[in-house]
């Protein structure tokens, strides 16, 4: 096995760890919790890979629980220090909320 590590997507608005004070995000989000990084995903790129995950794998998931941690897992599994290790991401959503939102409009 190797060494595991813990990468929390927080929306590009995420103040944790930066030093400045709490302030609103566009994208619901969690506490940081025990992490070793943090990856900053913006509103419109979790839209974008909502979208993309819904038309391409017919995965409905939300902004937050779904794109934003399918994006960070993109992002990071796309480093070149990941190259042959294993990115795992769970998405902890179901999208039966999402039908009726503009969420999946054109997909």
């Amino acid at each position: 096995m190797g060494t595991e590590r813990a990468t929390k997507a927080a929306p590009a608005e995420f103040r944790g760890r930066s030093g400045r004070p709490p302030g609103p995000n566009r994208i619901q989000d969690i506490g940081a919790g025990f992490i070793d990084e943090i990856a900053r995903v913006g509103f419109d790129s979790a839209l974008r890979v909502a979208r993309e995950a819904a038309r391409l794998e017919g995965l409905v998931v939300g902004i937050s629980a779904g794109a934003a941690a399918l994006a960070a897992a993109l992002e990071v599994g796309a480093r070149a220090d990941m190259a042959d290790k294993t990115t795992v991401v769970v998405l902890p959503d179901c999208g039966e909320r999402y039908l009726s939102t503009a969420l999946l409009d054109g997909v």
